[in-house]
């Protein structure tokens, strides 16, 4: 396993490879950069079947949080964390322990919070650990409802300028995933009026969204290729591929997934077929913001102010793209490096907790 050969490394600060015999703790802290701050970022535990597939993710993670971060006018850099193994039977809180003890060890050049197989009572884990943890029970807690909001907004800012209504009234919405993001973005949608078009793993999860939003169930294998209005990813990332991305139905993508195209080409690949792509940083930053917001003073309402700018943020990308003739994520990615390519002097002090 080669970190500097591999596809997703990127100019990376930091890759940190750690173990813990005695906890079983086996976990990768990527650092992307720390040019606007300290690298703030998820923990995420996953049975990742090789340890290249971890080192890929959290690659590809901690640089979407470099650019989530600059997009957004956030004071941090980009960073991940991932546990490798199945959060479900080996998670333990010796295990949970250790990974605080590996954070604290970078003296806040990364900070963690929760991600798809943590969660807030494993932040209060870590805390005892470090002060590099965010996202626990007596803090701003679960992160999930901003996220799904500023997807919901950012839905919104896509119809717009796809279909020209500020209504989401009859709009079909396919969601892919109907986690803690995911289940809650049906309710914001279905409270607009949209057509819910729903699939998850979890049947139970799909029944449940089908009774309480009248949403229709979907097989997970076809929500991607329905005749919709607006595709949603809200699972897992790399779902727009060579082989899925001549078949999407909808003409609009625009999800919370994370890391949504496998290779920057799809995004181009996407604008050729005509589909407006709402870059995954810019539309699932609410989370990052709201965590971003931890502290004394937190107001919920100044944090989905914040989180409604993503509207703005993502009408924006598409008038850009329209005018230079370039993809929605290359936009992006050209906004987000104007501000984090810059190189600044922050004092130790700037990472404290």
């Amino acid at each position: 396993m080669c970190v500097f050969a591999s596809k997703d490394y990127d100019g990376h600060e930091d890759v940190i490879f750690h173990a813990d015999s005695t906890s079983g703790l086996k976990a990768i802290i990527a650092i992307h950069s720390t040019n606007r701050g300290p690298a703030l970022g998820g923990c995420r535990m996953w049975p990742y079947e090789t340890e290249q597939q971890a080192l890929s993710d959290v690659l590809r993670l901690s640089r979407g949080m470099t650019y989530k971060a600059a997009i957004s006018a956030l004071p941090f850099g980009g960073g991940k964390a991932v546990i490798i193994g199945d959060p479900r039977v080996d998670k333990s809180e010796p295990l949970l322990r250790a990974m605080g003890r590996f954070v604290d060890s970078l003296d806040g050049r990364y900070q963690t919070a929760e991600d798809v197989g943590t969660t807030v009572s494993d932040m209060d884990i870590l805390r005892k650990e470090t002060r590099f943890a965010h996202g626990f029970s007596d803090g701003t807690g679960n992160p999930s409802p901003a996220t799904a909001y500023g997807c919901f907004m950012g839905i919104r800012a896509a119809v717009k300028h796809r279909l020209a209504t500020d209504s989401l009234e009859g709009i079909k919405v396919a969601v892919q995933g109907l986690g803690n993001v995911g289940y809650r973005l049906c309710g914001y949608l279905a409270a607009a009026g949209a057509r819910l078009l729903v699939a998850d793993i979890n049947r139970a999860l799909v029944q449940k969204a089908a009774a309480e939003f009248a949403a229709t169930p979907v097989p997970a294998g076809r929500i991607h290729r329905l005749d919709a209005d607006v595709f949603s990813p809200c699972a897992l990332g790399a779902v727009i591929d060579d082989e899925t991305l001549p078949q999407i139905g909808a003409g609009i993508v625009a999800g919370s997934a994370n890391n949504q195209l496998v290779r920057p080409r799809h995004g181009a690949a996407l604008r050729k077929r005509g589909i407006l792509y709402a870059p995954d940083y810019v539309i699932n930053a609410g989370g990052l913001i709201d965590v971003a917001h931890e502290g004394r003073d937190y107001d919920s309402q100044k944090v989905l102010k914040q989180v409604a700018v993503i509207y703005d943020t993502l009408t924006d990308i598409f008038q850009r793209s329209d005018l230079e003739g370039l993809s929605t994520d290359v936009v992006a990615d050209h906004m987000a490096e104007e501000r984090f390519r810059k190189t600044h002097s922050w004092p130790r002090a700037a990472f404290a907790a």
